[in-house]
């Protein structure tokens, strides 16, 4: 058993870092649809936008970027104290990548089509195939979420055996 190898760990973070650059971007859409338009301060002026959605499902967006982010920067941080073999820590680490790109995106996507992908159908929200192709791309990360938290707590569990088999 071996602690997470460190590319994987720096590779974790910087996809932490580009989820969290993805949630700014969210957020910035956000913003502009809750004006109506752009305002950039100091700059003088301001260009009138329509961006289509609804304000809780750009705060949903925001808000999957940041957590999924730091999720896998917390992940990084925390594969020095898992042990597990070199091929578990590869399992773990695409679920991870799955879990929170995959989170994220769609979460992206759901208020530019006014979908919200939890039900293939629709269910009580818009029915269509940006809802069902949503809804599809959802189990992927569905599954990884599991695989991931199922590993991390087993690579951790080892790793306490052997800091109290060592003192």
């Amino acid at each position: 058993m071996i602690a997470m190898p460190e590319r994987l760990r720096v590779l974790l973070f910087l996809n932490g870092l580009g989820l969290i650059a993805a949630a700014m971007l969210s957020g910035w859409l956000w913003f502009f649809m809750l004006l109506g338009r752009m305002v950039l301060w100091p700059i003088p002026g301001s260009i009138d936008v329509h961006i289509p959605g609804d304000h809780r499902a750009w705060r949903m967006a925001h808000m999957e970027g940041i957590t999924q982010g730091l999720l896998l920067m917390g992940l990084a941080f925390g594969g020095a104290y898992m042990r597990l073999t070199s091929r578990a820590h590869a399992v773990l680490f695409w679920a991870a990548l799955t879990m929170a790109w995959l989170f994220t995106l769609p979460a992206m996507a759901h208020p530019l089509f006014g979908t919200r992908g939890l039900e293939f159908g629709g269910g009580p929200f818009r029915p269509g195939l940006a809802n069902d192709v949503l809804y599809v791309i959802g189990w992927p990360p569905m599954i990884g979420v599991h695989v991931m938290i199922l590993l991390s707590v087993l690579g951790v569990v080892r790793y306490l055996r052997e800091v109290r088999g060592g003192s």
